[in-house]
């Protein structure tokens, strides 16, 4: 699926958003639908390690946003969304440039909405995997998130645009 304005803006931003952007990774690419996110995380003098491969907190900062982010633009500013937990297993050293999807459902976010309909909150774990170019897996990280609706008197410190 293509990019439209409205995601190429959204990607832009977070790739301008100081805390994402020294992290050293960029979002290549957010699906129109908003289902979706690519990102890029090169080896460069800001990535790397004593060792001389990537970081690895580089490498979870990479991907610690995309699931939230994504989420966020489908739900709406109705819903708060909180990184809760994460696990990163890594399983080689990062040489060259790292690659990871995210993904989510229009199912997923059905079950979400009604969960929260009669749960005052709910989490979610979500997977995500670097891979380098030869399409190894070099870190997995699993992501728990905390979601919950917003209160009718709670107002968001600043209403974000992701339509």
């Amino acid at each position: 699926m293509a990019e439209s304005w409205r995601t190429r803006l959204l990607r832009w931003k977070m790739n301008l958003y100081p805390a994402y952007r020294r992290t050293g990774a960029r979002v290549e690419y957010i699906a129109e639908d908003r289902l979706e996110a690519r990102i890029r995380l090169p080896l460069t003098r800001a990535t790397r390690n004593l060792h001389g491969t990537i970081f690895g907190g580089a490498m979870y900062a990479a991907v610690d946003p995309l699931h939230a982010v994504l989420l966020a633009a489908n739900l709406g500013p109705d819903y708060l969304i909180w990184m809760k937990r994460a696990e990163v297993e890594f399983r080689r050293p990062g040489r060259g440039v790292l690659r990871a999807t995210a993904r989510i459902t229009p199912a997923e976010l059905d079950e979400i909405r009604r969960a929260l309909e009669t749960a005052a909150k709910i989490e979610r774990r979500y997977e995500i995997a670097l891979v380098d170019e030869a399409g190894q897996t070099v870190a997995a990280c699993a992501l728990w998130l905390h979601l919950r609706r917003r209160a009718p008197a709670e107002t968001p410190m600043e209403q974000v645009v992701f339509t």
